[in-house]
């Protein structure tokens, strides 16, 4: 359902991009479907919503989850589709699962800049759009990501940090299956 509903996206915003540009008469066919892709899009949405509460295992997680300010309800869908080892791994293994983990890049006396690659690349971005919003009203990250931009880090590199912390925070909600507490975690 997840993936259908990422492939409707691409096309509505593929539609979206050409009806700024193709003549008046392709228009009105283009805008019926652009409105089909929505009609399609809220019902995709209805039936994960569904096939979610209906399973209580991952409804118990997805609640645990959508706790954490900048984790919404597709955030949590897609974590829980593409990340069923969530809960189950260490800080470590999961930022490694994710791609999140630094790797670095020394040989011999030289140490290059630590980075970041490998993992789910598709969970990754999704993480990336998550740990944003969470900058700026999740209180525990927030803080992380102002401190460390206090102390000098690059912006991206500041904002790969409070990715990881944002993906070890999910990592022990579900583990726990504890609520979220901002005060406590930090």
């Amino acid at each position: 359902l997840l993936t259908r509903r990422e492939q409707l996206v691409g096309m509505a915003v593929a539609e979206r991009n050409r009806v700024g540009t193709a003549p008046a008469a392709l228009r009105p066919s283009l805008n019926e479907h652009l409105t089909w892709l929505k009609n399609q899009l809220q019902q995709l949405d209805r039936d994960i919503d569904e096939f979610i509460d209906q399973t209580p295992v991952l409804k118990e997680k997805e609640e645990r989850l959508r706790e954490v300010q900048g984790v919404g309800r597709q955030t949590a869908a897609k974590l829980l589709a593409s990340v069923p080892e969530l809960g189950d791994c260490t800080r470590k293994q999961i930022a490694a699962l994710i791609g999140t983990a630094p790797y670095n890049q020394d040989s011999g006396r030289g140490h290059g800049p630590r980075s970041i690659r490998g993992g789910r690349p598709e969970v990754r971005k999704l993480l990336y759009m998550a740990t944003l919003v969470a900058t700026r009203f999740n209180p525990v990250i927030r803080r992380f990501y102002q401190r460390l931009l206090q102390a000098g880090k690059l912006k991206k590199v500041a904002l790969v940090a409070c990715m990881r912390k944002l993906l070890t925070i999910l990592n022990a909600l579900v583990r726990d299956g504890s609520h979220w507490q901002p005060t406590l975690a930090s």
